[in-house]
C-alpha cells in the first residue's frame, strides 16, 4: 500500500478491500457453506445422525467471518432476541396508526368540507357552485390535510430518532417491520379501496341499480375505499423511505455517540419518544370532529 497523502499523514486509516475479486472469493466461499449445509440437512432425513458431524457454533464463525460481520450480529437478529422482537411489534404498530390517523385527516376534512356545502351553497336549479364557494371548499380540504399531515410527519420523524437511539437491534427490527407491514398493508388498503370503487360502478353502470339500498352501501363502501386507495396506501411508500433513508444516518449518529456518551443518547431517546407521543396524540385529538360545529 503507498503512503497517505499529506493531508492524512497521522491520521488513522481504516482500509477495506471492496475489489471485485474479494467480493467473488467471498461470494464462491459461502456457496460452498450453503451447498454443504443444505445437501446435509437433505442426508439427515434418511440418516439423521450425519448431524452430529455439524458444529453449529464452528459454522456460524465463519460463515460470518466470510460475510465481514460479527456472529453476535447474526445472533441477536432472532425473534428470540428481545429488542430485535419489540422492534418488529413497534413497527408494525406505527404502521397501522399512521393508516389510522391518516384517514382520520381525511374524514374531518371531508366532513368540514361537506358541512360548509349544506350551510352555504345552494346548488337547487344551478349547474354549477361558484369560484369562490369552490375555493373555500378547497381550502377547507387542504387545511386539514397540511394540518393532518404535519402531525404525521413529526411523528414518525421523532419515533425514528427515538428508536434509533434507543438501541441498534431494536432499531433493526423496526425498519425490517416498517417495510414489510407498509409493503403488505399498502398493498391490501389499494386493493380493498379499489374494490368498493368498482363495486359502486358496476352497480351504477351494469345492475343500473341506482337510488336502491344496494347504491347506498355501495356509495358508503366508495366513501371509505376512496382514501383507503388515494390516501394512506400510497402515503405508506414515502413513509418507508423517509424511516429508512433518515434512520441509517440516525443510527450512526446514535452509535459515535455511545462510545463516551451512552446517559446522553439514552436521555435523547426519551425526549425524542415523548416528542412523538405528543405528535401521536394531536394526529387523533385535534383531528376529532367538534360536536358543537353544527
Amino acid at each position: 500500500i503507498p503512503p497517505p497523502p499529506q493531508e492524512l499523514a497521522g491520521q488513522e486509516l481504516n482500509v477495506e478491500f471492496v475489489s471485485m475479486l474479494a467480493q467473488a472469493q467471498r461470494a464462491i466461499a459461502t456457496n460452498g457453506i450453503d451447498r454443504f449445509v443444505g445437501n446435509l440437512g437433505v442426508i439427515s432425513k434418511a440418516k439423521p445422525e450425519v448431524l452430529d458431524k455439524f458444529d453449529a457454533d464452528n459454522w456460524a464463525d465463519q460463515y460470518s467471518d466470510m460475510l465481514g460481520l460479527s456472529p453476535e450480529l447474526i445472533g441477536n437478529l432472532s425473534i428470540l432476541h428481545p429488542p430485535f422482537l419489540l422492534g418488529l411489534l413497534a413497527g408494525g404498530a406505527v404502521i397501522y396508526w399512521f393508516t389510522g390517523a391518516s384517514m382520520n385527516a381525511v374524514t374531518t376534512g371531508a366532513y368540514y368540507a361537506v358541512e360548509f356545502i349544506k350551510k352555504n351553497i345552494k346548488l337547487e336549479g344551478v349547474i354549477k357552485a361558484s369560484v369562490e364557494d369552490s375555493k373555500k371548499v378547497v381550502e377547507i380540504c387542504t387545511k386539514f390535510a397540511q394540518k393532518g399531515m404535519i402531525n404525521l410527519f413529526l411523528a414518525i420523524f421523532f419515533s425514528t430518532l427515538a428508536f434509533a437511539f434507543l438501541d441498534s437491534y431494536f432499531f433493526i427490527g423496526y425498519l425490517v417491520s416498517i417495510a414489510l407491514f407498509g409493503l403488505y398493508q399498502a398493498i391490501f388498503m389499494a386493493n380493498a379501496g379499489g374494490a368498493w370503487d368498482n363495486a359502486k360502478k358496476v352497480v351504477e353502470t351494469e345492475l343500473n341499480a341506482k337510488g336502491t339500498e344496494l347504491h347506498d352501501a355501495t356509495i358508503v363502501g366508495d366513501t371509505v375505499g376512496d382514501p383507503f386507495k388515494d390516501t394512506s396506501s400510497v402515503a405508506l411508500n414515502p413513509i418507508i423511505k423517509f424511516t429508512t433513508l433518515f434512520g441509517l444516518l440516525a443510527i450512526e449518529l446514535a452509535i459515535k455517540l455511545s462510545v463516551d456518551q451512552k446517559p446522553l443518547v439514552l436521555g435523547l431517546a426519551v425526549l425524542f419518544f415523548v416528542l412523538s407521543m405528543v405528535y401521536v396524540t394531536r394526529s387523533f385529538y385535534s383531528m376529532r370532529i367538534k360536536v358543537d360545529a353544527h
